[in-house]
């Protein structure tokens, strides 16, 4: 398949899923020093602003059942990733808004990535925001609360990596082949695996398969916080756990958040892949009774 026709395929699967989402969806384009960061926007202009953060590949377009009902009570912003999979685009090398110049560079370094989020939420006029984040988004989003206290009152972690412990090497052994030569077999494969027979989404699974044979930047390496900044941690914490995930232990997991105050959920069918999409009935009321 040509890259052309990997991007339209792609581009028609993203819609798709976003067609999904039931209600009334404003794509926003948020310029930036780094590129401009495409944003699902949905619910009440005057609602308590969310922030949804996907896991690595599985674009904004992954909250397709959880988006439209927080929006029921929250103005829910679903962002796609910078030089990840989805509609964000990293500049061309032409120079950038700032005036930066660039030279088309993803942010490189944890501090450039958290640059990037606080130039998005200030393209989008939020001051302070309530942040949900899945997988490796949920690692961006508690390190951003580390970093900016003031701009996170609340955060919502599912199943997250790299912020309480690392992932198994079983988990990363099984990812290789999926990143090193990717194709879409290789990743309906690797999620098969995983979510071990819980039904997730066809229209998903498409658009995270094509979303790997897409031209993306390698993100940014994680880097646990460590144990003095989490007791500083001033954003109220909730940690959802996957009961079958494959990507840690759950237990350490769950023990782990629960030492830093964290509020802590089971949702004991779930897996770390069929997270958030597939478990909205679990999710939806801990998230809401969260979120305030």
């Amino acid at each position: 398949m040509s890259y052309r026709a990997i991007v339209s395929a792609f581009d028609v699967a993203y819609d798709d899923l976003l067609g999904r989402w039931g209600v009334p969806v404003e794509q926003l384009e948020v310029r930036g020093e780094f590129g401009t960061t495409h944003v699902n926007a949905c619910g009440p202009l005057d609602g308590p602003p969310v922030v949804l953060l996907a896991g690595h590949g599985a674009t904004s377009a992954v909250w397709f059942t959880v988006a439209p009902r927080l929006a029921a009570t929250h103005r829910v912003y679903a962002v796609d990733l910078l030089g990840d999979a989805g509609r964000s685009v990293i500049d061309s090398g032409s120079g950038t808004a700032s005036g930066s110049g660039r030279g088309g560079a993803p942010p490189r370094s944890v501090v450039e990535l958290m640059s990037w989020l606080t130039g998005v939420l200030d393209g989008l006029g939020l001051d302070r925001v309530t942040v949900c984040g899945h997988s490796y988004g949920a690692w961006i989003g508690l390190t951003y609360a580390l970093a900016s206290p003031e701009r996170v009152d609340r955060i919502a972690l599912i199943d997250p990596t790299d912020c309480f412990l690392g992932l198994r090497a079983g988990y990363v052994a099984r990812a290789l082949p999926m990143l090193l030569r990717p194709s879409v077999r290789r990743f309906e494969a690797f999620l098969r695996w995983e979510v071990g027979g819980v039904q997730v989404e066809p229209a998903w699974i498409r658009l995270a398969a094509l979303g790997t044979l897409e031209d993306t930047a390698r993100p940014v390496r994680p880097r646990r916080p460590t144990a003095d900044a989490l007791r500083g941690l001033q954003a109220d914490l909730q940690v959802v756990v996957a009961g079958r995930t494959r990507a840690h232990d759950p237990r350490k997991l769950a023990d782990a958040a629960a030492e830093y105050g964290a509020d802590v959920v089971w949702i004991d069918d779930a897996t770390h892949h069929s997270l958030p999409a597939a478990h909205t009935d679990e999710l939806l009321p801990v998230l809401l009774k969260h979120l305030g």
